[in-house]
């Protein structure tokens, strides 16, 4: 699989792939449709395409499930999101409002800009919508050193 930069998916697929990432990977088809409020067929339709990326694994009649490669890159999906609504409360937002705004936009923002913000706000743990976990891209080591370690320095 290619390398992820966020930027990949529309944004109705990233809300489907953040949806199955905070009910623990996997979900009916039934289930998707309601929460979603379209037809299950629409949601079939998506199912099959995000198969075919390698993001899920469907099973008919039964629902669908987060591939290993799904569960990865939902995960960045579930941080994006709750960086972005943390971003919008510092700046003034209701947790609800700055949810429903970010919504709105997430999916244009890249794996790198969320990765530079999230060094620059301090490796939050708790974003406006529930926890924020890290990964290698926000706390990589940048010219061989950690961002602790550059901070310490005076220049």
């Amino acid at each position: 699989m290619t390398p992820v930069e966020g930027l990949e998916l529309a944004p109705r697929k990233v809300g489907f792939l953040r949806f199955l990432s905070e009910r623990g990977g996997s979900a009916r088809t039934t289930e998707i449709a309601a929460h979603f409020g379209v037809d299950p067929s629409t949601i079939t339709k998506i199912i099959g395409e995000l198969a075919e990326t390698g993001y899920l694994h469907h099973t008919p009649y039964y629902g669908v499930s987060l591939s290993d490669e799904g569960k990865k890159y939902a995960g960045f999906l579930v941080k994006r999101h709750r960086i972005l609504s943390l971003l919008l409360v510092r700046n003034g937002l209701s947790s609800e409002d700055a949810c429903r705004e970010v919504s709105r936009f997430e999916s244009f923002i890249s794996r790198h800009a969320i990765d530079t913000m999230c060094r620059a706000m301090g490796h939050p743990q708790q974003g406006a919508c529930g926890e924020i976990t890290h990964d290698d891209g926000c706390m990589a080591e940048r010219g061989g050193q950690s961002d602790s370690k550059r901070r310490g320095k005076r220049r």
